[in-house]
């Protein structure tokens, strides 16, 4: 790989633009070019990172100037572009979820594999500045063996919501579980290792819609050591970030991300050696929300280091799976096997 890294980034939206700030911010890779089906939307973000607009994602794919691909593009459009992208060569970081189902994650898993391009999955609460340093604690045995994890993560939506393409199966893939819930099934699994039953009811509260996609998901996911137990939802009229895990020798609680979800906020208890608390250690990381600099150098750390990929395309089809049993789990109404 040579030294200058240069970027194709395909969707000028919001999360496009958040990749576009990070590259930028890192000065870490060149911003080539902006592909967007709205040409305006293209060529406003594109005049900003001086780099052309194109309204045609595969003006990217096809071009042998750009070493890498940012896909940014709603749920859908993830798995045709992703896999042309690694056919043609490039590295690509695309957006959660990885694909609308497993099906389509395997394929663009394997279609990496022979193509030996890097894929990263966009699960950039991994990077969150509290969740770092509870990963930290974790890894070092801070609070032994996991025990249980409890989450909740969720928004009170938006008008118009029950319009949006998020709650159109065909471009989104599912509702709120696959959305946020995604997230925490990934966290999860960073800390409770692979999960491998799954027991969920997924419901329309509020949002009701043709499509009758879930605006909220109960799930309790386990193996023989961890049981993950969480909430997702839009219908949480404050919102809420906040994720436990508990061990033999203590716990973590992440809670806020940033913005109107308050402040990143880490508590780390030591259990004493007998029963309650021996010490307690609270941190402050504010709001300013570091997780998209710090996904984009470990994205271009494992490019031009060849170092390991945090969050990549295995870890984004595992997670497709686990919610898939989820869904299925709430069909059937009973405790399912998580398929992998």
């Amino acid at each position: 790989m040579k030294k200058n890294v240069n970027i194709g980034i395909i969707g000028a939206g919001l999360i496009g633009g958040k990749r576009a700030e990070a590259i930028a911010e890192t000065k870490l890779g060149t911003i080539a070019m902006i592909a967007d089906s709205d040409l305006k939307k293209a060529v406003v973000l594109a005049e900003k990172y001086s780099a052309e607009a194109t309204a045609e994602w595969k003006e990217i794919i096809r071009s042998k100037d750009i070493d890498a691909v940012i896909v940014a593009v709603t749920n859908a459009f993830i798995y045709p572009i992703v896999l042309a992208a690694v056919k043609a060569g490039k590295h690509v970081l695309c957006e959660k979820p990885f694909g609308i189902d497993s099906k389509e994650s395997k394929k663009m898993l394997k279609a990496a594999q022979r193509a030996k391009k890097m894929i990263k999955v966009g699960f950039n609460h991994r990077f969150l500045d509290h969740v770092i340093k509870a990963r930290k604690i974790f890894a070092d045995g801070g609070i032994g063996n996991p025990l249980f994890i409890r989450a909740r993560y969720g928004h009170g939506g938006r008008k118009g919501m029950d319009k949006e393409w998020r709650l159109d199966k065909k471009i989104s893939g599912g509702g709120e579980l696959l959305d946020q819930g995604v997230h925490v099934v990934d966290l999860a699994r960073l800390f409770g290792g692979e999960f491998d039953r799954a027991y969920g009811k997924t419901q329309v509260k509020y949002w009701h819609n043709k499509r009758k996609l879930d605006d909220n998901a109960f799930a309790i996911i386990s193996n023989h050591q961890t049981t993950c137990s969480f909430h997702v939802s839009t219908t949480q009229w404050e919102n809420i970030f906040s994720f436990e895990v508990f061990g033999d020798k203590g716990f973590l609680r992440i809670e806020g991300r940033g913005g109107r979800y308050g402040d990143q906020m880490l508590t780390y208890g030591i259990k004493a050696p007998v029963v309650g608390l021996s010490d307690l250690q609270n941190f402050n990381f504010g709001k300013k929300d570091n997780s998209w600099v710090n996904e984009w150098k470990n994205f271009i750390e494992a490019i031009a280091k060849k170092k390991p990929i945090d969050g990549n395309a295995l870890d984004g089809l595992r997670a497709n799976q686990i919610v898939e049993a989820i869904y299925d789990s709430s069909r059937k109404m009973r405790e399912v096997k998580i398929k992998y």
